[in-house]
């Protein structure tokens, strides 16, 4: 995190841990906050990998799942680079800076996906490094939250996944409820006091937490090379297209696809319980015979208690069996409503 943004934080009581914001002094406040209200949240928890050159646009259309072509000063979009296999090593969210690609993905897969897209390079004219300290990005969400942007902005991006440019730096609307800016470490003190006049600083949890409630997947360490696309609901929220060319494992994404036959899917779901769960924890249920039904995505605490987990689990046991943590002796798994709708099995 840029020394002087930590700083500022800091001084408005920012709790940082290996500079990611845990919470501003009462995480189980922030999250009730963020249920009902108007928050903004540094988001930290994040990195960007920026792809620049001449070749940066066909280098990432032979690489991910997503028509790069759609990625415009004016649209973002979520995309997956996968092994050959057709599992995911990251979720992308993209923008663009100019000619250049920002691929936001979590800070801890930052080095590991630059190094890993690098090898695909050879003689193209492209260079991927690390642009995470490069720009502050900031969440704000919440049912005021595009009123408070527009008082502090002026115009907004007009539809999901769209963007705009502005003298603040770039915003992005997530939904109708969730925005990020993205802006220099010189004006985002500014811009966090102006937005702070109607919204609630929170932790990261509590975006965690959001984007866990919207379905919004985040492969992190623990999951890489664990989920096909489709398994984690990319085909539904639009990290996939079927119509372009060919990239790494796209013959079994595509196959997935068309011939129907995923047997995993994510599913919204609440576990009470006091141990947190972790992103690569095993679900379990009793018509598995011992065998993993399904594996934990995300999860973050949730206002009421407990936690709110994404988790891909067996289609065939979430519909007929009670799906449990860890073990079938562990907390089980009480299933929410996704904000959108999943094909029919």
């Amino acid at each position: 995190m840029n020394l002087n943004w930590q700083n500022f934080l800091a001084q408005h009581h920012a709790v940082i841990v290996e500079g990611i914001v845990q919470h501003f002094g009462d995480p189980l406040k922030e999250l009730h906050i963020t249920s009902k209200d108007t928050v903004i949240c540094d988001l930290h928890q994040f990195g960007a990998l920026r792809v620049a050159g001449e070749e940066a646009h066909s280098f990432l259309q032979n690489l991910l799942s997503n028509d790069i072509r759609e990625v415009t000063a004016s649209r973002t979009q979520l995309s997956s680079f996968n092994s050959a296999k057709g599992r995911m090593f990251a979720s992308l969210l993209i923008w663009r800076e100019e000619e250049d690609y920002l691929l936001q993905l979590p800070l801890s897969l930052v080095e590991v996906m630059r190094k890993k897209l690098s090898m695909y390079v050879l003689r193209a004219k492209v260079k991927i490094s690390d642009a995470s300290d490069e720009r502050i990005m900031l969440g704000i969400s919440g049912i005021n939250a595009e009123n408070t942007l527009r008082e502090a902005l002026g115009d907004l991006p007009s539809g999901n996944l769209s963007s705009l440019p502005n003298q603040h730096g770039r915003i992005l609307r997530i939904s109708e409820t969730q925005f990020q800016i993205i802006t220099s470490p010189e004006k985002a003190a500014i811009l966090w006091d102006t937005v702070c006049l109607s919204a609630k600083p929170v932790g990261s949890a509590c975006w965690d937490w959001l984007n866990i409630r919207a379905g919004i997947p985040t492969i992190l360490l623990n999951t890489q090379e664990q989920f096909v696309a489709q398994m984690v609901n990319f085909d539904v929220i639009g990290g996939i297209n079927f119509k372009k060319g060919c990239y790494p494992g796209q013959e079994i994404v595509a196959r997935t696809h068309y011939l129907g036959k995923l047997k995993r899917r994510m599913y919204l779901a609440h576990i009470e319980t006091t141990d947190m769960p972790q992103a690569g924890d095993e679900v379990f249920s009793a018509d598995m015979d011992e065998q993993s039904s399904g594996m934990i995505v995300n999860a973050a605490p949730a206002p009421s208690g407990g936690y709110d987990v994404l988790a891909v689990v067996q289609i065939t046991s979430q519909a007929t069996q009670t799906i449990h943590l860890k073990s079938l002796q562990g907390a089980a798994l009480k299933f929410l409503s996704l904000p959108y709708d999943l094909p029919s099995p």
